[in-house]
């Protein structure tokens, strides 16, 4: 079951949770000067297939100020981050983090591998161009409050023309002097010379036109991670989970839930390689981009979320495919039904309740389809064997290899 959790935790940073609880953890860290609004348009959907946990910075958004003291440092902040985890019983969990929110992901990824399975470092730097201009801000912003500084949002965070009112009145709000605490974190930050360590699967993503962290500044944490990732997203600037949510969120979808190349492994384990060969080599310009669609979307995200279990899915797959009469579709997931170790029995028992709710006409097509896939299955002696429980199913292909091989893909 999906749920949002609105907790302050006292001594911890407040943070918000979405998504199924059973769900793999991610962890989202903000911008300097903003909160967890920053996510708004890219968590929701992170939290169909993942347990997102937004935080807010010391003294930013609804975290108490008192969390940080002039002189912090990222690592003291990253240990704030590990303190939230661990109440809420996190082990390991991937992290992705914006601008000073990057830092302490790479930070936690440097000096906690065992905790950080995952990786992705947003519009951030290895090290914020030295202490000097940290230092005259921090020591602005306690001599004369944020709101000069806040006034000037808009052409640090955003593309002329944009603005997210939400963010800027963050700024406005956020403690003054744990704002200048975190500007002595970033003073002091500089982890290039522990980029290489870095074992997590690692993805920076740059925001084409950000004067804060340009691309160059991301291509170098690109450079010294073994195996990382480097996207440029147009049309962004500092704050792009804000500016471009989308472009973003297809980012993360596919580094956090392995995209169209773990879907594709799944619909090989469970339908073997010969037919998914035959469907590939069928593949043309024009259903290339459908196919990958489903490989990311139905496969790699959907039938690999573990809150239902596959006998569960498969369930709901064949009362729907009855439903809306989808009869090639049905035989194939009835066969699927029986690898995910349905018995004939339990098989007849779902189509009989489809009788009462989606039409006597309908099961009575779907108990034929089910006859003839389970007789010939029974004549060729092809009863299929289990498999493993967080293997999905094939939700794209037809019935049978023919029909397969001669129709195009569906869902």
């Amino acid at each position: 079951m999906t749920t949002a959790t609105e907790e302050p935790h006292g001594k911890l940073p407040y943070h918000r949770a979405e998504g199924p609880a059973t769900a793999a953890p991610l962890l989202l860290g903000p911008s300097l000067g903003t909160s967890t609004t920053l996510w708004d348009q890219v968590a929701p959907e992170l939290s169909l297939t993942h347990r997102v946990v937004r935080w807010d910075l010391p003294g930013h958004g609804r975290s108490p100020a008192e969390l940080i003291r002039p002189g912090a440092t990222v690592g003291e902040l990253a240990g704030l981050v590990l303190s939230l985890a661990d109440s809420l019983g996190i082990g390991r969990f991937a992290y992705a983090g914006v601008s000073l929110g990057g830092a302490v992901g790479l930070h936690l990824a440097a000096h906690h591998p065992e905790r950080v399975g995952s990786l992705a470092v947003i519009c951030s730097s290895a090290h914020f161009g030295g202490s000097a201009p940290w230092e005259k801000r921090a020591a602005r912003v306690r001599r004369e409050g944020l709101g000069a500084l806040a006034d000037t949002a808009n052409s640090r965070w955003f593309t002329p023309g944009y603005t997210v009112p939400a963010l800027v009145a963050d700024h406005h709000g956020t403690d003054p002097g744990a704002y200048a605490a975190c500007c002595d974190a970033l003073a002091t930050f500089d982890i290039r010379d522990q980029l290489s360590s870095i074992t997590a699967p690692t993805l920076l993503v740059a925001g084409r036109e950000d004067p804060a962290t340009p691309p160059a500044h991301l291509r170098e944490i690109a450079d010294a991670v073994p195996g990382a990732a480097l996207t440029e997203i147009p049309g962004a600037s500092h704050l792009a989970p804000a500016e471009r949510p989308e472009a973003v969120l297809a980012a993360l979808r596919a580094h956090f839930t392995g995209g169209a190349k773990r879907g594709m492994e799944v619909r090989r384990q469970v339908l073997g390689d010969a037919h998914v060969d035959r469907a590939q080599a069928r593949q043309t310009g024009f259903t290339a981009r459908f196919q990958d669609f489903i490989s990311r979307y139905a496969w790699g995200e959907i039938w690999t979320d573990d809150t239902l279990s596959r006998r569960e899915r498969s369930l709901i797959t064949m009362a729907v495919l009855v439903a809306h009469g989808h009869d090639d579709e049905l035989a194939m997931h009835i066969r699927a039904a029986r690898r995910h170790g349905l018995t004939p029995e339990e098989i007849g028992a779902a189509l009989l309740q489809t009788a009462v709710y989606c039409g006597v006409p309908a099961a009575n097509s779907a108990f034929a389809v089910a006859q003839r896939v389970l007789a010939e299955d029974a004549e060729q002696g092809t009863t299929p064997g289990a498999v493993p429980d967080r293997a999905p199913d094939d939700v794209s292909d037809n019935a049978s290899d023919d029909a397969a091989d001669t129709a195009g893909p569906s869902v």
